[in-house]
């Protein structure tokens, strides 16, 4: 069972605080949850390099996939690894940067009124049982808290930016996780 602090902080995850975020422009405004997809280097799980890139620690000489990122800036609300172990980089009251260039329903910058989970995974990899029931029983606690997060405002990454990103890819059971919201 998940719990959420007054500060937007999950119980019990692991925390990891990025400093890559800011504040909402309308902390009220949380009505989006988008589902994502990363590994590091892709295709490869476990290890810390997921850690490692959201909290601006990854030594980007470790593997050659890693040139491009580079100074690069991202994080995530939640993460979730093959075993079902959840972390959390930013507070649900603070904008992550997960989701880039991206509208939903006529509105840009979702990371606005967004909250991101990242799956360890790849497109075409299909997910782990621990990882369904986690995100399940993570997006439960998230629209008991944030009731404007509707079925329909459950999205992928592919949605909000389509044509740029794909994830969380063909092997993401949306039907056998949408059913389990209902």
């Amino acid at each position: 069972m998940y719990t959420i602090n007054s500060a937007g902080w999950l119980n019990p995850a692991a925390k990891h605080p990025s400093p890559n975020f800011n504040d909402r422009p309308v902390l009220g405004d949380i009505s989006l949850l988008v589902i994502h997809n990363i590994s590091l280097p892709a295709g490869q799980f476990g290890g810390r390099h997921v850690h490692e890139l959201f909290t601006n620690c990854l030594d980007c000489n470790t593997h050659p996939s890693f040139d491009d990122l580079q100074g690069l800036k991202v994080s995530s609300h939640l993460f979730i690894d093959r075993r079902g172990g959840v972390s959390q980089f930013v507070s649900f009251a603070d904008r992550a940067w997960h989701a880039g260039v991206s509208q939903f329903a006529g509105r840009e910058n979702c990371n606005d009124f967004s909250i991101g989970i990242e799956l360890e995974g790849c497109d075409d990899i299909p997910y782990t049982y621990a990882q369904y029931r986690e995100l399940i029983a993570l997006s439960h606690t998230l629209r008991r808290a944030y009731p404007a997060i509707t079925p329909e405002r459950i999205v992928g990454h592919n949605d909000i930016a389509p044509g740029r990103k794909t994830d969380p890819g063909a092997a993401f059971d949306w039907t056998y996780y949408k059913n389990a919201l209902e």
